[in-house]
């Protein structure tokens, strides 16, 4: 009788045992809509192998990279089909479109100008906008470089721009700034990119280097167009309830790690923006640089347009207090 109760004891120690292993392990579901090799979609791999690594397997994070739009991993993520996105500025734009400003061409000074925002009550609000109505928390964002343009005609200035086929993602806000350029914007997913402008369907494109460079698009355009009208950024959101539902020991985890492969990232694309650079000339891409007074009256005559949507479309603040911080 008692070999039969220590039998049944040592059964039940294993179902505790293997019930509480079950539970503590972790399964977290990370997507981007960014390829393989982009800084954004390496910052997600880092992630992965650093919190892997330090629970040693306990969370595993799946990764899924470019195998939806940058809207629909937006979706997912909001939904909590995906637990964690690695992405641009969809999140901002959909849950937060009165702090877009952040993310819209000719109003930031440059990409310090941005983390001062971030740190500050206007990017306080703008996190508790996305948390509020996208279910999703702000955990970090990295700098992913100064967005120029591409083409395959020269753009020396306003008169180049009158009338081009610009490929632009699906916002808005943008085609309505580079509508006051002259331009005759496409809309196209990010992930239709390359294709439309290798069947014609856009003629020119904007966006940042590592964009440009991980889409190979010096196979498909010709010149690079030095503008620098958008510091672009990339974010890092979670689902609430995913992060809510981990101990405090996890969450602690996971946001400082957020913030360490966002850190990595934003210093290693400061010290290789040169050498992206030189990889686009390698591959045969011509580079204009803009002189300081065409890029002023380009700025100038885009300034109405920016003005209106700040009174119309970001009335949280003015533009003169952005650019104050």
């Amino acid at each position: 009788m008692k070999r039969y109760f220590k039998g049944l004891i040592m059964v039940f120690l294993l179902v505790v045992f293997t019930f509480s292993f079950a539970q503590s392990k972790v399964i977290i579901k990370a997507a981007s809509p960014f390829p393989k090799g982009h800084i954004i979609t390496e910052s997600m791999e880092n992630f992965k192998n650093i919190v892997e690594d330090l629970t040693k397997g306990r969370i595993v994070v799946e990764l899924q990279i470019a195998q939806d739009t940058e809207e629909g991993v937006n979706d997912k993520c909001s939904k909590g089909i995906v637990d964690m996105q690695f992405t641009g500025g969809r999140a901002l734009e959909v849950f937060a479109p009165q702090y877009f400003f952040m993310n819209a061409p000719f109003v930031l000074k440059d990409y310090e100008h941005f983390f001062r925002l971030m740190k500050g009550p206007i990017g306080e609000k703008a996190k508790q906008e996305i948390l509020e109505k996208g279910n999703m928390y702000t955990l970090g964002y990295l700098y992913r470089g100064y967005r120029q343009m591409t083409s395959n005609k020269p753009i020396l200035g306003l008169k180049d721009l009158e009338g081009l086929k610009l490929r632009l993602p699906v916002v808005p806000t943008w085609v309505k700034v580079w509508e006051a350029l002259g331009t005759k914007p496409v809309t196209v997913p990010l992930t239709g990119l390359y294709q439309a402008l290798k069947d014609g369907t856009a003629e020119a494109s904007e966006g940042d280097l590592t964009q440009i460079s991980g889409y190979k698009l010096y196979e498909v355009q010709s010149y690079l167009i030095i503008t620098n009208h958008l510091v672009s950024f990339g974010w890092v959101h979670m689902y609430k309830p995913t992060f809510d539902k981990l101990s405090l020991a996890d969450q602690k985890l996971i946001k400082d790690t957020v913030e360490k492969v966002c850190d990595l990232a934003t210093k290693e694309l400061i010290a290789s923006e040169n050498d992206i650079l030189k990889l686009l000339l390698e591959n045969g891409m011509k580079v204009i640089y803009l002189d300081a007074k065409t890029m002023k009256e380009i700025r100038e005559k885009a300034k109405p347009a920016v003005e209106e949507l700040f009174r119309t479309t970001w009335p949280v603040t003015t533009w003169e207090e952005v650019l104050a911080q």
